[in-house]
């Protein structure tokens, strides 16, 4: 509900919010992995679009037909028209530029083309030499060369001392040493190799650890990459150039391996001449001992050096080339780097991205705030802010099913994982993945589907929609904190900010070179982009420059605040040190924060407070689960609403004033995977209200009653791969079962007996009464089906009251549904299809218990 007195701006602000443009849609993985079809293509991206799905990505994938090459004029005739069609229904198109992953090897066509462009490495062998001479014959494989041989000494406490290095010559293909006496030496050999890394192709046999795996290119090669782009980037454009900066708005990069997957253990990223190019960044060839044995004190700084030109050498002959080609040809760059924490790498992403894979972090236990994959969502998000970058993608649900079962991927985790990103500043999802075909194997090749072959396909609308709504919402906004953290351009520190997570202190990532190559600092404040820091946290200070030392320095002698998590004596002059034990949330500087939570258990609940279009903005997520109940503080004040993305539902928010500030305060409620929005307009007046009382639970009603079950759809035999989960495909299926047979209580149905796999619908009705009394009295009146396995739509008395998805299955208010005497309840509840795809037995069913809870004022 609305109060008639609600500004018209906040009306159209609403709007835009209820029905964002189809550019803040998700875009999918489209796996084109098996025989194509033009129809086929058409009548998919038709589905997609009908579901609100405006985009894809298209991604050649494992179980291509091998009657379609890949880039042949052949495959290029189904990219076009899927871009062709993607036009007609104003979609927008990703090109995916491998064939399937890592990116930059065309599906080994590089190295075909020019074997020595294949990935390059250096090996260190090793001899022990004690008190002996020693001479051993060397003997080099194909494509090997020796870069440097070398005698150490090793120091009573087990490192080596590079003082000591000695140069060796090979004498007729035999390398020669004899140690003083009584020391232990050790005789090393440098060798630039080959990694003989793969990549995962897209054919028959080509996966990892099969014969015909493409060869890793060497991406350190600058005319590696510029073959690369001339095979697969200026095909695709000779071929689709129309479609480009419109259509076709970005070409993406997969997670680039220098090594390749599966390459000899124990070798270290190289290319030929790449000694002389390291040597600019303090590595020197005595220094090679060091990349792999512990040289004491000065083994961090030596691989720090190695760390940083290989950084740097990837950056120019690999990705600053692909940027530029995307640049000129107006579509961007995007997709991810390799590791989670890559932040300095999305310098060259016009579209940066990250991408959560393999349940690297989870609902539960905190597992969202911890360890160094917990940092992937702000690794993109603050790269954009700190860039002028709009907006940041996600690659996100890739294998990211329930152990053991590939298919076990519930909407409960979906939603936990889509509200760990939009939190976080994420505001474009690409869901890994939509899949062309489940046929034979190709349904368990990186499980599971989370699109057209899910259970939840036919309410699709419900996902794309909060997608829009969210990305709507975190785009073109400004982020509201004044706190950034330090970060490396490969390390972002996630033990530092687990606290701030948990008592709602946003921040927001600045990496290193940020604040000495685009900040402003004056005034005690670090200004970049529309970014104003006014505090900075440290966690390791002896890791920064000098140089960015005295500018934190400046900062603070201007009145910023630096916070250093460990003592540091060249910080100590400036810096305001925090010692293990102490409470950061305490601290002064945090005490006017925008946002603040009271109630028990608010350390789940994540924030994110952004400004848009002259509107405050105060994301709520929570990100635990239980439900979260207390009390939220603002520190400004307004006419407010509160808007529900999920359901589309906003309403006015009646607030009370603080009478110590100019903030206001209300009681709030958060659901298990629930995220809210409040909006504040602070230019009109508040909605105020006196404390209300919570309404009482005056009854609880059982259904208890027996319910008549049906199985009205399940996968059919024939057709493994199709599901009827829908109204309209079990309307036209022959695959209705059983008559309906009648439950005294609800159960588990794997626990029946024919149906432990069984993966399906089955419906369960009831019919019970209502008293006139009750339908009299007033109030409200939530039905809550308990536990169910896994999705569940409820019909009562014949009115659609809408799908569940996951805990808890409650419908807030059916008072309006409910009539005196007779009442009918029907739900529908679909199962994992885990249970048929993976032989698994989740539970499944209604589980209950099922009651209707009636709330109302008491006399």
């Amino acid at each position: 509900m609305h109060n008639s007195d609600e500004p018209a701006r906040m009306q159209q602000f609403r709007q835009a919010f209820m029905e964002p443009a189809d550019r803040y849609s998700p875009i999918p993985f489209w796996f084109w992995n098996d025989q194509l079809d033009h129809g086929e293509i058409v009548r998919q991206l038709r589905d997609f679009y009908d579901k609100g799905v405006a985009g894809c990505v298209i991604h050649p994938r494992l179980g291509l037909s091998e009657s379609i090459p890949y880039l042949s004029d052949v495959y290029m005739d189904y990219v076009e028209t899927a871009v062709r069609e993607a036009a007609r229904l104003g979609m927008q198109v990703m090109l995916y530029d491998e064939a399937m992953y890592p990116s930059g090897s065309a599906n080994g066509k590089i190295v075909e083309t020019n074997p020595a462009y294949a990935s390059r490495a250096l090996a260190m062998r090793r001899w022990s030499c004690t008190g002996g001479r020693l001479e051993t014959p060397i003997a080099l494989k194909d494509g090997e060369t020796v870069l440097a041989a070398q005698a150490v000494r090793h120091c009573a406490d087990g490192t080596i001392d590079l003082t000591s290095v000695a140069t060796l010559a090979l004498e007729h293909d035999t390398l020669v040493f004899e140690p003083p006496a009584s020391e232990t030496w050790s005789v090393l050999l440098f060798v630039e190799t080959w990694s003989h890394g793969k990549i995962r192709g897209v054919y028959k046999g080509q996966d990892d650890g099969q014969p015909f795996a493409p060869r890793a290119a060497d991406l350190l090669n600058p005319d590696a990459t510029a073959l690369f782009i001339e095979l697969t980037h200026e095909a695709y454009y000779r071929r689709l150039h129309p479609y480009f900066g419109d259509t076709i708005i970005a070409m993406f990069t997969d997670e680039p391996n220098l090594l390749g997957r599966g390459p000899v253990s124990d070798l270290r990223p190289w290319t030929h001449g790449f000694l002389s190019y390291a040597a600019a960044f303090g590595l020197q060839e005595r220094d090679l001992a060091a990349l792999w044995l512990d040289a004491g004190e000065t083994t961090a700084a030596i691989r720090s050096s190695y760390q940083a030109a290989v950084h740097e050498r990837t950056v120019q002959s690999y990705y600053r080339p692909l940027s530029e080609w995307c640049a000129a040809h107006g579509i961007q760059l995007t997709g991810h780097p390799a590791h989670s924490d890559e932040i300095g790498l999305l310098d060259y992403f016009g579209l940066p991205g990250q991408d959560i894979v393999w349940r690297y972090f989870e609902p539960g236990d905190g597992k969202g705030i911890t360890g160094p994959h917990s940092t992937m969502g702000k690794c993109s998000s603050d790269a954009a802010r700190h860039r002028g970058r709009r907006r940041n993608l996600n690659e996100c649900f890739g294998a990211c099913f329930r152990e053991p079962h590939g298919w076990n991927l519930p909407a409960d985790d979906i939603k936990w994982y889509m509200d760990w990103l939009f939190v976080r500043g994420v505001n474009m999802l690409v869901p890994h993945a939509f899949y062309y075909s489940l046929s034979d194997f190709r349904k368990h090749e990186r499980p599971p589907d989370v699109g057209p072959n899910s259970i939840w396909w036919p309410h699709y609308r419900l996902f794309s929609g909060y997608m829009r709504r969210m990305s709507w919402l975190m785009t073109d906004s400004v982020n509201v904190t004044d706190v950034a953290v330090l970060c490396e351009a490969e390390r972002l520190p996630w033990e530092a900010v687990m606290s701030l997570y948990e008592h709602q202190i946003e921040f927001n990532y600045l990496e290193e070179q940020l604040l000495l190559r685009n900040s402003a600092i004056s005034d005690g404040t670090i200004r970049i982009e529309r970014q104003v820091y006014r505090t900075v946290i440290v966690d390791q200070p002896q890791r920064f420059r000098s140089e960015t030392r005295e500018a934190l320095e400046r900062f603070a002698d201007g009145g910023g605040t630096v916070l250093a998590l460990e003592a540091n004596d060249s910080y100590a002059p400036f810096a305001r040190f925090i010692c293990p034990a102490e409470r950061i949330e305490e601290l002064d500087l945090f005490a006017d924060r925008p946002i603040r939570l009271e109630g028990a258990a608010s350390s789940a609940i994540r924030t994110s407070v952004v400004r848009k279009e002259g509107f405050t903005c105060y994301v709520l997520v929570n990100e635990g689960e239980e439900r979260w109940a207390g009390r939220v503080t603002l520190r400004h004040s307004g006419y407010a609403e509160r808007w529900d993305p999920w359901h589309a539902g906003t309403e006015t928010q009646t607030v009370e004033r603080l009478t110590d500030s100019s903030g206001m305060s209300f009681a709030a409620a958060i659901e298990r995977r629930q995220a809210i929005v409040y909006v504040v307009d602070e230019s009109a007046p508040p909605q105020e209200s006196p404390v209300q009382d919570e309404p009482n639970l005056l009854e609880t009603i059982p259904l208890s009653a027996p319910w008549t079950v049906s199985l009205i759809a399940r996968t059919l035999p024939d057709q493994p791969e199709k599901v009827t989960s829908g109204l309209e495909e079990i309307a036209a299926s022959d695959a209705r079962a059983e008559e309906p047979f009648v439950l005294t209580a609800l159960t588990d149905w794997t626990t029946w007996p024919q149906l432990a796999h069984l993966s399906g619908t089955m419906q369960y009705e009831t019919v019970f009464d209502w008293s006139e009394e009750r339908a009299l009295s007033g109030g409200t009146v939530q039905l809550d089906l308990g536990e169910a396995g896994e999705m569940a739509e409820v019909e009562l008395n014949g009115v659609p009251q809408g799908t569940r998805f996951w805990q808890p299955y409650a419908y807030h208010d059916v008072s309006g549904t409910l009539r005196a005497g007779e009442n009918t309840l029907r739900v529908r509840v679909t199962n994992s299809l885990a249970n048929v795809f993976c032989e698994a037995s989740l539970p499944s069913g209604l589980l209950g218990p099922v009651v209707l809870r009636r709330y109302g004022q008491t006399e």
